[in-house]
Order: structure tokens, then sequence, then C-alpha cells
């Protein structure tokens, strides 16, 4: 008699990998599909971080004295133009592109091939925007160190150099497979891409700009705490 629990195995070992081939473009295919669910939560979470952009203004406005509340306020404004310009420039390349340890590549600059396309489970030029939002923030947290110390137009050309520089590189090395990620170094909310390189360029522009001009003259008073608060 013809063993047909046998039989069943021999074919299930003869099919399936066949199976398994012929249907590998679909599986990918489905895999990579969009999902409205994610595309809806990760464009909530773009408009939450860009929001934080304009909380750190108030926070950081509402800390300093009077005099210097304008300026500083408008340090977080002009990170949108400036880190978020050249984010969709080159940044988004030098930190995405490529498969280095250390660098990108430009094949993506000026969005080249960032489209609807399905990153993961969203789409692409929205994974991109997400991330230009910490792009942002980080340059605009850096403001809070020069305050009173640097003009405005000086931060400008600062955290438009930092930006493709340092940030857009310290970004390939954790988020993109870079030479920390290697390492095993996990980094699920900014502390490293973004709290330690903003404050490590931060120190550094303390150290070099040395202290503000009126330093251990006169006191220096929050200019509006309710300012702070609203920030915070």
């Amino acid at each position: 008699m013809i063993n047909t629990g046998k039989l069943a195995g021999w074919a299930a070992r003869l099919v399936l990998p066949g199976l398994v081939l012929l249907l590998a473009p679909e599986l990918v295919e489905a895999q990579d599909a969009i999902d409205s669910g994610d595309t809806a939560w990760m464009l909530t979470s773009t408009a939450l971080v860009l929001l934080m952009t304009t909380g750190l203004a108030f926070f950081y406005g509402g800390l300093v004295p009077s005099k210097n509340v304008l300026n500083t306020m408008m340090m977080s404004f002009v990170a949108f133009g400036v880190a978020g310009v050249l984010w969709a420039v080159a940044g988004y390349s030098i930190a995405f592109g490529g498969d280095g340890q250390y660098f990108g590549d430009l094949s993506m600059a000026l969005l080249s091939g960032v489209g609807t396309e399905a990153n993961g489970t969203i789409p692409h030029i929205l994974f991109m925007g997400f991330q230009g939002t910490f792009a942002i923030i980080t340059a605009a947290l850096i403001s809070g160190a020069v305050v009173g110390r640097m003009k405005f137009g000086g931060y400008i050309a600062f955290i438009a150099i930092w930006g493709l520089v340092v940030y857009a590189p310290v970004v390939h090395w954790v988020w993109s497979g870079g030479w920390l990620a290697g390492m095993g170094a996990l980094d699920f909310a900014g502390g490293t891409v973004v709290h330690v390189n903003a404050g490590a360029a931060a120190l550094a522009a303390a150290i070099v700009l040395k202290p503000r001009q009126d330093y251990g003259v006169r006191a220096m008073l929050p200019h509006n705490v309710p300012f702070v608060l609203l920030g915070a």
C-alpha cells in the first residue's frame, strides 16, 4: 500500500519551495505595501514634531531677557526654512543614501527618487518629511546656547553648515546602518542623533563664543514665565 503520509510529506518538500519562489515578488510587494493606518499616524507624528519647534521658540523666548526675545524666537522659526530646505536639497541623501559607514551619498539629492513609493509601510516622501522635522528641531535646540553670543546671520550660516557636515552624517551613523548602528547602537527617540548631537554643538559654540556681554554685570531674568510654561 502507498503510504499517503510520506507521499504528502515529499510533495510538500518539493512543492512548497517552488511556491515560495513563485510568490516571492508578491510577498515582497505585500511587505512594502503602504498601510493607511501607519501613514495617518506618521502624518500626525510629523505635525507633532513640527509643533515641538514652535514650542521651543516660546520656551527659549520666555527664558531670555526682553531685549533678546524676538531674536531668540526667530532663531527657532528660521530653522524651518534653513534646516528644512537643506534637508530636502542634500541632507536627507547624506543621511539615508548609500551604504557607507560614515556618510551617505548624493543619490537622493534634491529628492531624486523620493516620491509616493513605499518605504516600509509609509510613502517615501512622508518618511523624508518626518526625518526632516528632527533636522529642524535639532538645529533650533542649539540656539539656546548662542543667545546673546551670536548674531542672527551668523546663526543661520552656522546651522546651514552644521546641518550638512555634522547632523546628517550622525543620522547616517545611527539610523541608516552606519558604524554606530553596526556596533549595536539603538536610538528610538533621538537621544543620540538629536539631543547629544545638539548638546555637543551647543557646548562647543558656547566655549568658542565666550560668555554673554551682560554675564556677571546684571541679572538675566526670564522675560516671560507663561511663555516658558507654554513651550514646555
